[in-house]
């Protein structure tokens, strides 16, 4: 390995292994033996081709932001660090996309684009990195109105379990739209590092809007907040961004980000487009609002005040560990239909009260996707119980209602089971048999999805 990318590029040190065998999440993962950290494609190839020789698993690492578990080597073996691999390629502005490697974050994508009137929106919150979301097939606060990872990615460059590099939609090609063969492309995005390394992503990129306006609109109860989301969406709104935070979670807000706003339901609101179109959606999802009961709206309309509204939402996860003091957090991830949502929150919250949990509830609503960050205390056995039992309750609520056991976390170690209870024996097999194809030995990242 050394010999690959030189003495500074391996390390056996128990620190760096530990930092790179963990994620966010509660699970309990284990180290490396031994973390890389190559600069190139073909460093990573040749990499690859060493551990694939001598039968050592690989696990992709990138800024270690993931929930459930990806990052642990299970079965131990190298972790290939991508750090070092930064660079973002081939912006075409007349094509709206761009070529990033795997440690570009989105944040630091957005600052790249600053002067060129475009914008990457996928926004999970972390500031993870591209290749990664493409990983997990992320999504976030702008999903809504475009769309996820899946929609966002054109082309990746991807090495294999023996070190060939493998262009999913053809060397240097970015189409808007192909119906040329299979779709590699989206066979990769959401494989978790089992199936390959990401080593460049191609991305789709959109006009930054002429307006934007936030909006915080308070409601007396879940069901009204959530009925309001669907007869926004059953109306035709484009809306931007549409964010459900209960009243555990603005109360916390409230405190970690010194706010202001009513502890009550509470949905967060953003608007693009002209100056005219904005006002336009605004009037038609006030009408919506202050029909079931909404307050009148809060507005944020300077880029500081909207900055600090979503940065508000996006410390949610800081703002309910700091609930509780020296506890821990875990985070949940359903998804169902629109028009079960609102049955599924309040189904939720209820389940959350009979059983003592502390779990504020924020949702990408928009989608039919929602999140309980439940803090725990993890050196009480009887508490993990419940929240274990809870968080399989909740899953398989979801899978009732014909939904998804994760919408944008991923399987990693935490949801094997659950997978197998939405796909079915049939569909895990055909999965199975795509791995086998695709890397015979179970070096990539072996442990997880399946």
């Amino acid at each position: 390995l050394r010999s690959i990318c030189g003495d500074d590029g391996v390390s056996q040190g128990e620190a760096i292994r530990e930092q790179h065998g963990k994620d966010e999440s509660m699970h309990r993962c284990r180290p490396p033996d031994v973390v890389v950290f190559p600069r190139c494609v073909e460093e990573v190839s040749a990499l690859a081709r060493v551990c694939h020789k001598h039968h050592l698993p690989i696990i992709p690492f990138g800024t270690g932001t993931g929930l459930e578990g990806g990052v642990g080597a299970v079965k131990g073996g190298v972790c290939f660090s991508l750090r070092k691999m930064g660079q973002v390629l081939d912006l075409h502005q007349e094509d709206f996309d761009v070529t990033v490697e795997p440690s570009v974050t989105r944040k630091a994508l957005n600052a790249y684009l600053r002067d060129t009137g475009l914008w990457f929106p996928v926004d999970p919150g972390a500031d993870a990195s591209l290749c990664g979301m493409a990983a997990t097939s992320a999504s976030g606060t702008n999903a809504v109105r475009y769309g996820t990872m899946r929609e966002s990615v054109l082309n990746l460059e991807v090495v294999l379990a023996d070190g060939t590099i493998l262009h999913t939609a053809g060397k240097g090609r970015h189409p808007r739209k192909t119906s040329a063969g299979y779709n590699l492309t989206n066979l990769f995005v959401g494989s978790e590092g089992t199936l390959g390394i990401i080593t460049k992503t191609v991305l789709r990129l959109h006009g930054i809007p002429e307006a934007t306006v936030s909006a915080v609109c308070s409601f007396p109860s879940v069901q009204t907040a959530v009925d309001s989301t669907v007869q926004i969406l059953q109306a035709g709104v484009p809306i931007a961004r549409i964010e459900f935070l209960d009243d555990v979670m603005i109360d916390a807000c409230n405190r970690y980000s010194a706010l202001s706003y009513q502890v009550t339901p509470t949905l967060f609101l953003e608007f693009h487009g002209s100056e005219r179109s904005v006002e336009e959606q605004v009037k038609i999802t006030e009408n919506i609002t202050q029909s079931n009961g909404g307050s009148d709206f809060q507005w944020a309309r300077d880029a500081e005040t909207r900055n600090r509204l979503w940065k508000a939402r996006h410390d949610a996860w800081y703002a309910s560990l700091a609930l509780r003091p020296g506890c821990k957090a875990y985070a949940t991830d359903v998804c169902v239909p629109l028009s079960r949502l609102p049955q599924i929150i309040v189904e939720t919250k209820d389940d959350l009260i009979e059983n003592r949990l502390t779990g504020p509830i924020a949702g990408h609503v928009g989608d039919g996707n929602f999140h309980c960050l439940i803090v725990l205390d993890p050196s009480d056995p009887e508490e993990l119980q419940r929240v274990h039992l809870f968080t399989d309750r909740l899953a398989r609520r979801a899978l009732a209602m014909s939904g998804t056991c994760t919408g944008e976390h991923g399987v990693g170690l935490g949801k094997k089971a659950l997978l197998r209870e939405e796909l079915g024996p049939t569909t895990i097999q055909v999965m199975q048999l795509l791995k086998d194809a695709l890397d015979p030995k179970n070096l990539m990242n072996p442990g997880k999805i399946l």
